[in-house]
């Protein structure tokens, strides 16, 4: 039989729930998938910057996995840090003559840098290669301070949107490229820091990790990154538990928080891309034209720059008596939410794929959401599609699920198969493989498959296996 190789590998999972939306559950499905394999050798140095990230994650960690603290201040010695924190500025003179090619100048002198700070070393000619395409502000993408390559591990999976340029092979998950579509949706700096570490990420990572074919085609027309260094490998759904709430905890969950029932159900940051506005102004046209009165329960947190449209928006349309936003509500307590409501609507203009979906198909709550971006694919037939630029498409849709029970039951149904195609395990292997790939390691016939499946588009091609 052939030995197993132990592959080390640095998970940064330096995110919060509450803070990060589905990125910070989308780390929690990350670090349960891979600590419940055990048909392998690799282990998992889980990095996180403080004892609430610690706190939250412990649950979750499989026996090849341990948790390992930021270290604050970085190593010492840092060629890097020391060279950031002591350089002289240029002369005026000189910076006007360098001023073109000054960008890639430092950007030079920072890998040699860091291959002279790392004692593993830098591929710097590789690193090059791949930077030929990216524009000049990539060029300040931050730089890795020693602490990854002082863990002892052979790649680096950095799961969200930050990417730190390192001396080990990185595995990078930029999520989507919002920004590109909807730049009014972010603040001048956002979208700045956005502009410089998304491409430089997409360009430099040994592998870009997406969650579906739409996302790795974004990936490609925008940055101009070659297919062969991007993999689809589709969210699983988020860790639950197989045992339904009992019925005394629900009663106790509407008590708390003063929930009627029935009502619509929409948990999302309020981020202006998740659309609240419209959807407001949906349930008020209901209420205007038909005298419909649907009730909407948000949770989610605030995003302050936004809120205060909401408020105003809830204070404009009358709809205090009908909607209730809630604010985030812990993992404990939102399970009984996919119970208790009607139905699951999510109006968003942009997601890779949404966790949420995946929670309502797994607990039996039928789902109305956009037919926008990833989410046809994620969706197909298992829920109802409407347009989230029109506010009457909106409107029908809430209208047809809040009155037609046949066509809930008949959505309900169709969830429980569609969320059978999305499995943890296969999640965290196809993981695993790309990690194997990435530090060297010899792939499995099942790894060589999982890497060639997108289970999202096509469930089936594999049914054998």
């Amino acid at each position: 039989m052939k030995e197993k190789s132990n592959l080390r590998v640095a998970i940064d999972a330096q995110v919060l729930p509450g803070t990060t939306g589905g990125v910070a559950q989308a780390v929690m499905s990350l670090v349960s998938g891979l600590g419940q394999l055990q048909d392998g050798a690799e282990t998992y140095s889980i990095i996180v910057k403080s004892g609430e990230q610690k706190e939250w994650l412990k649950p979750f960690l499989g026996p090849n996995q341990q948790i390992v603290m930021k270290s604050t201040p970085p190593p010492s010695g840092n060629a890097i840090l020391h060279y950031e924190q002591h350089r002289r500025p240029l002369p005026q003179f000189l910076k006007r003559s360098l001023a073109p090619v000054f960008p890639y100048l430092r950007y030079l002198w920072r890998l040699y840098l860091l291959k002279r700070t790392s004692a593993i070393g830098f591929p710097v000619v590789k690193c090059l290669k791949k930077s030929i395409k990216m524009p000049p502000r990539c060029f300040d993408v931050p730089m890795s301070d020693g602490f990854y390559e002082s863990l002892g591990c052979q790649v680096l999976h950095i799961p969200f949107q930050e990417f730190v340029l390192s001396a080990l092979p990185t595995i990078y998950n930029p999520h989507d490229l919002q920004h590109e579509h909807y730049p009014q949706f972010f603040s001048s700096s956002i979208l700045e820091w956005r502009n410089t570490v998304y491409p430089a990420g997409c360009h430099l990572a040994h592998t870009v990790v997406v969650g579906s074919q739409w996302i790795k085609n974004d990936v490609v027309r925008c940055y101009g990154v070659s297919p062969q260094w991007i993999q689809v490998i589709p969210e699983a759904a988020p860790v639950q538990s197989d045992t339904p709430p009992a019925e005394e905890f629900l009663t106790g969950i509407v008590q708390k928080y003063g929930l009627e029932r029935p009502f619509a159900f929409y948990p999302a940051v309020t981020w202006p891309h998740k659309q609240h506005i419209p959807l407001l102004e949906a349930i008020a046209l209901l209420r205007d034209r038909f005298g419909m009165v649907v009730r909407l329960v948000c949770t989610g947190s605030r995003y302050e720059p936004h809120w205060p449209e909401i408020q105003a928006c809830i204070d404009r349309l009358n709809l205090a008596g009908q909607v209730k936003f809630l604010g985030f509500v812990p993992d404990g307590d939102l399970g009984a939410f996919y119970h208790l409501a009607q139905f699951l609507v999510q109006p968003s203009l942009f997601e890779a794929s949404s966790l949420p979906i995946f929670e309502a198909w797994q607990e039996g709550l039928p789902v109305a959401c956009s037919n926008v971006s990833a989410l046809p694919d994620q969706v197909k037939d298992a829920g109802l599609l409407f347009d989230p630029h029109r506010q009457e498409s909106i409107a029908q849709a809430v209208k047809k699920m809040t009155l037609d029970s046949n066509l809930r039951e008949e959505l309900r149904k169709r969830g429980f198969r569609r969320h059978k195609d999305f499995d943890l395990e296969r999640t965290s292997k196809a993981l695993r493989a790309v990690y194997r790939r990435a530090g060297g390691i010899p792939l499995t016939e099942e790894d060589r498959w999982l890497l060639d499946w997108d289970w999202m588009l096509d469930p089936h091609r594999y049914q054998s296996v």
